[in-house]
């Protein structure tokens, strides 16, 4: 079917459905072809761009019928930036997207045929991310310039209004570029390796309002450091740490080993689900807190607490969900292999005035261990993994433990359907689950599942 499929050629098609990268799906002769800021319901004139052997990709080249879900987009850098593929469709449209998505994985992957509970939309559509990392480049006049990398890609789409941030986010990355103009300050440059400022990383506690501002350097010091923090704090009193994070490397990732606070204590603190919470620089905080409360109590809820259990919390970052639920419990303990957020966990237990938790620090599997060997077994485990999901060994450990209920936080419905089937396999059965926009205009949607032991 792909050879009759031709390169460079238009068609006329229609949008029938969406892939999880939130790209339209339309069939020629049954031939699939994905075609970005589509919608369903669009009928297309598109230019073909990529042929592979069972599906190819396209470009819309005239809207010949839009979509009832269209809407106007009003983001003027949407098409190159690639962070927000769902600007152009309504918020209603979206979220019925993403329902199916994880419907469809858990039943495609999952082998799981049962209705999620009905997805829980974000209060905010817009400004609702706390944490923001702005990659600072040079234009063609080697000046220096902000914004995001374009989809799979270093090249920087200038961008000073981004509508998912607060605006002071926007204004502080803006002054930041100005300072450095200004001052002529080196800008870091992929190709050479030579240069100093990276990175812009703000965070921001919603409940205080107190921001954080960490500037991701290749050297450990700053030039006019100290002249950088008088302009910053001068201009945004709400500024309250200042951080350089020392990142010398030739790599993709953004945070280097090694960080110096300059202003500040180094850490903000947030409230969530009444926990008080402090946020350092490395530790994982989710961007939309007050979708994330309603994800948490969601879990917990789920999770059927009376106060007399166990609760191992596994891959529990600086301890929110866990500590969410410590007034409820006999006993949490939760388990993480990154020595910051374990450190970030026990002093929020502290911040709390919580006496009934312990945070080890190591893979959940040489934790648990340890905790065997003190004859310490759980009657509920909230597992939340990364991306990629849970380990096999994490799977395995679970299904030994053997606690009664089990609940599932994921970001990423292929692995949560992927690792529910493999525990109902081993004993348990999916009970509910139900999927939460954390991330509304992106693909990103999260999901929380109960599992039960038979």
């Amino acid at each position: 079917m792909a050879e009759e499929i031709i390169k460079n050629q238009s068609y006329e098609v229609s949008i029938s459905g969406m892939t999880s990268e939130g790209s339209g799906v339309a069939k020629i002769d049954g031939f699939a072809v994905f075609v970005p800021n589509t919608a369903v319901g669009d009928r297309l004139k598109i230019k073909i761009v990529k042929v592979l052997k069972h599906y190819g990709y396209g470009i819309v080249q005239e809207i010949l019928t839009p979509s009832p879900d269209r809407i106007a987009n009003h983001c003027p850098v949407y098409l190159q930036c690639g962070g927000c593929c769902y600007r152009h469709i309504s918020y209603a449209a979206e979220l019925r997207i993403k329902e199916r998505q994880v419907e469809d994985a858990f039943l495609r992957i999952g082998a799981i045929p049962l209705k999620p509970e009905p997805i829980v939309g974000s209060e905010r559509e817009e400004e609702y991310r706390n944490k923001a990392q702005f990659p600072i480049g040079l234009n063609d006049d080697r000046k220096a310039v902000t914004g995001f990398f374009a989809n799979r890609s270093h090249r920087i789409v200038k961008c000073t209004e981004c509508r998912l941030l607060p605006p002071v986010f926007n204004a502080i990355a803006r002054d930041v570029v100005r300072f450095i103009n200004k001052n002529r300050l080196k800008v870091y440059e992929e190709k050479t390796g030579h240069g100093v400022f990276r990175h812009i990383y703000l965070r921001q506690a919603e409940y205080s309002g107190e921001i954080m501002l960490c500037v991701v350097a290749a050297q450990p010091e700053l030039p006019k450091e100290a002249l950088l923090v008088e302009f910053i704090t001068e201009r945004y009193p709400q500024v309250k740490t200042i951080v350089v994070n020392h990142n010398p490397d030739q790599t993709n990732v953004i945070l280097g080993r090694n960080e110096r606070v300059i202003f500040g204590s180094g850490v903000i603190i947030d409230r969530l689900c009444d926990v008080s919470v402090e946020i350092s620089p490395k530790a994982f905080y989710q961007v939309n807190r007050r979708q994330a409360e309603r994800l948490y109590l969601q879990a917990i809820d789920y999770a059927r607490l009376t106060g007399d259990e166990t609760l191992f919390d596994l891959y529990c970052g600086i301890g929110t969900i866990g500590l969410s639920a410590a007034g409820r419990v006999r006993l949490l303990v939760g388990a993480e292999i990154v020595p910051e957020a374990v450190e970030n966990a026990n002093r929020n237990a502290r911040l709390n005035g919580f006496s009934n938790t312990r945070f080890l620090c190591g893979d959940c599997k040489e934790a648990v261990r340890q905790l065997e060997q003190e004859s310490i077994r759980p009657d509920v485990l909230i597992v939340d993994p990364p991306r990629k999901g849970c380990d096999p060994d994490v799977l395995e450990t679970i299904v030994r433990l053997s606690p009664e209920r089990v609940v599932m936080v994921s970001c990423n419905p292929s692995t949560a359907a992927r690792d529910c089937r493999l525990l109902q396999e081993q004993g348990y059965r999916v009970v509910k689950y139900r999927p939460f926009d954390l991330f509304p205009r992106t693909k990103h949607v999260e999901t929380v599942a109960l599992l039960v032991k038979e």
